[in-house]
């Protein structure tokens, strides 16, 4: 094997060791040591097999580090993405770019918004997708009410 560059999520840490995945092919590296990461760090770096087994993996290049912050929020969804929701059929998601960077999802839900509320902010695929986003920030909004569910991913 050999070294591989990529954008990766710490999927977990412990004191010795770490669990990264690529955000983009989804692969898999356990580090054979952790070099001080935290489950949700994102590392723009560069990581190789050790050898002579190549089972394990270590990092040997860091060119960006962050963390992504998910936030459960208690703010409802905008107006806008009411009116994004209100357009959409029920379950759909609608995606839309942000000024700059980032996007926003919004989901027109009938039930269940606090479990799928709960989901997204569990979900190890809402932190790898913020940083293919180059998103610091996930923030999550909902209003039962109008049955409107958002997920922000922004950039601070």
């Amino acid at each position: 094997m050999t070294e591989q560059t990529g954008t990766y999520v710490v999927t977990h840490a412990e004191a010795e060791s770490a669990v990264v995945r690529d955000v983009e092919t989804a692969q898999v590296h356990t580090l054979s040591s952790n070099p001080g990461l935290e489950v949700h760090d994102v590392l723009e770096a560069t990581v190789a097999p050790e050898p002579p087994l190549e089972v394990a993996w270590e990092v040997v290049d860091v060119a960006d580090r962050r963390t992504i912050e998910l936030v459960d929020s208690d703010l409802e969804p905008t107006t806008h993405e009411k009116e994004l929701a209100a357009d959409a059929e029920v379950g759909e998601l609608i995606q839309e770019e942000r000024a700059g960077t980032g996007e926003i999802h919004v989901f027109n839900l009938e039930s269940e918004i606090e479990a799928a509320a709960q989901d997204v902010l569990e979900d190890e695929e809402t932190v790898a997708r913020a940083a293919r986003l180059e998103a610091v920030r996930v923030e999550v909004r909902r209003s039962a009410d109008d049955g409107v569910l958002s997920v922000r991913y922004l950039p601070d």
